[in-house]
This record gives C-alpha cells, structure tokens and sequence, in this order.
C-alpha cells in the first residue's frame, strides 16, 4: 500500500479513536461509532493499532462484539437509546419547520429501533463489565 494512503488511513484511526474517548466522557457524543470507525482505519493503515484497539479493555468487547456477531451489549443499547430521545426532545423543542422536525424524529426513531432489534453478544464473547463481576 502506499504511504500516503497509509497514513491517511492511520490519522483517520487516530483521530477517530480520540472522538471515541471524548465520546465515553460526553452524554451525547458517540463512542462506538468512532471506536468502529477506528478499528476498521487502523486495520488498513496498522494492523497492530487495530489489535490494540480490540484487545483495549474498555473499547474492545464492543468492537469484537459487533465484528464477530453485529451484535450491541445491553448496556450500550440503552445509552443509545437514552442519547436519541435526549435529541429527540431537544428536536421537538427547538425546530420550528414542521416537516423538518417530524422527519428527524422519524429518522432517529428509526435509528433507535434498529439499534434495539440488534442481537445481544453471546455470554462469551463479551467479558463482565467490572459492575456485573
């Protein structure tokens, strides 16, 4: 691969996993999306960063979850979920274009009921989080 292109693909993993960290500290930015984004740059621009990113313990069990089985813990489910109603109510308050409004609500309710339609990951593949050991 060329350089150029794997340094692209390296700052985009770069700066992709540090919107994730911001995003695990911040209510309403995202986490995995970023942590999904990350690992798929790294593994084109430096497979060892994306083996740290899926061995990492805090970010890893969701990457491998939803590599290996498309699947969402339970407990990211319902940040996501709460994350799009906060938005939700924040839409329905501050639009004012009726049309608007009623199709950003009706694209992220979508969102959310794909989000909670998602399979689970099996009881392996994910370890405990520390607060269910």
């Amino acid at each position: 691969m060329p350089t150029v292109r794997r340094v692209a693909y390296l700052a985009l993993a770069w700066v992709s996993f540090a919107l994730g960290v911001i995003g695990a500290f911040l209510p309403l930015m995202p986490t995995t999306c970023f942590m999904l984004l990350a690992v798929w740059a790294a593994s084109r621009g430096s497979p060892r960063f994306a083996l740290w990113i899926r061995e990492h313990p805090r970010f890893g069990p969701t990457v491998v979850a939803w590599e290996g089985e498309r699947a969402i813990p339970r407990h990211a489910k319902y940040l996501a979920v709460l994350a799009l109603g906060v938005s939700i109510l924040v839409l329905a308050l501050t639009v004012s274009v009726v049309w608007l409004k009623a199709a950003l609500v009706a694209g992220l309710s979508l969102v959310g009921v794909w989000i909670v339609t998602r399979p689970e990951p099996s009881l392996g593949s994910v370890p405990a989080s520390p607060s269910r050991r």
